[in-house]
């Protein structure tokens, strides 16, 4: 198995020549310049994008993890409400790191490099899972109860905030209203008083 392989790396190494080596560093590095420029230049694109990518992401997440009627409409308005947040940290990832992305992505296009995934290889590797799967498998579980406690007891914390922000919001508008209502409406208070 490894036989196979190091001949495999051979044959590819072989292939190339030190001249043609340094070659495609160098256009990488050109690649990586113009992804990098590109995505400076086009802030308002990569915005657009990244807009689409929100609304159609955080529906479908808010969709998927809120059942209820109510519990998935307030998730969707705070989502709406969070959406420049996210716009202003996704424009500065994508600006460190998409270029890089990209052109790694490219790089792997045209290299035309066969897997390596052999049957003998997947056999070791079968071995080696089935060995360390018994212990992985407890510390996951673990894990993910954990996890899921964390989940639930954020969720309640979340839908308590937004419930007694909302319920202040809703006090305050009505003090205010019946204040302006006592206002605009003096004379029929003064009548009510003498009658």
């Amino acid at each position: 198995m490894r036989a196979i392989q190091r001949y495999r790396e051979q044959q590819t190494a072989i292939a190339k020549s030190p001249t043609e080596a340094q070659m495609e560093e160098e256009r990488m590095r050109d690649i990586l310049l113009l992804l990098d420029s590109l995505f400076r230049r086009e802030e308002t694109t990569a915005k657009l994008i990244l807009n689409c990518l929100y609304d159609i992401g955080s529906v479908n997440w808010v969709n998927n993890k809120f059942r209820t009627r109510p519990a998935n409409w307030l998730m969707k308005w705070i989502a709406r409400l969070t959406k420049p947040a996210f716009r202003m940290f996704a424009l500065r990832w994508m600006k460190q790191n998409c270029p890089e992305l990209i052109a790694k992505w490219m790089h792997s296009k045209v290299t035309f490099e066969q897997p390596q995934n052999t049957p003998e290889a997947a056999v070791v590797e079968a071995e080696t899972a089935q060995e360390n799967t018994s212990q992985d498998l407890e510390s996951c579980t673990r894990e993910i109860v954990r996890l899921r406690s964390q989940v639930r007891t954020l969720t309640a914390l979340l839908i308590g905030m937004t419930v007694s922000l909302g319920s202040a919001v809703a006090w305050t508008v009505w003090k205010d209203q019946s204040k302006l209502q006592s206002v605009t409406h003096p004379r029929s208070v003064i009548t009510k008083r003498a009658e």
